[in-house]
């Protein structure tokens, strides 16, 4: 990932790291930090599933 920025470098570490966030990078650096074997990946995505119907549910609920 580049960034391009004349002088300033606080400007372009701010840059970068908003970039990151979109991205989703942070999110996939602490989920690689340390191995996790496939049946624990499914069952965090299934739970993550779960969580995200419960919530829309609540919202079509009012």
């Amino acid at each position: 990932m580049e960034v391009y920025v004349s002088d300033d470098l606080e400007k372009a570490i701010k840059i970068l790291k908003k970039k990151m966030a979109l991205e989703g990078l942070y999110k996939e650096i602490k989920k690689r930090r340390h191995y996790e074997p496939p049946s624990v990946r499914n069952r965090l995505k299934k739970e993550e599933a779960e969580r995200r119907r419960r919530k829309n549910m609540k919202k079509k609920r009012g």
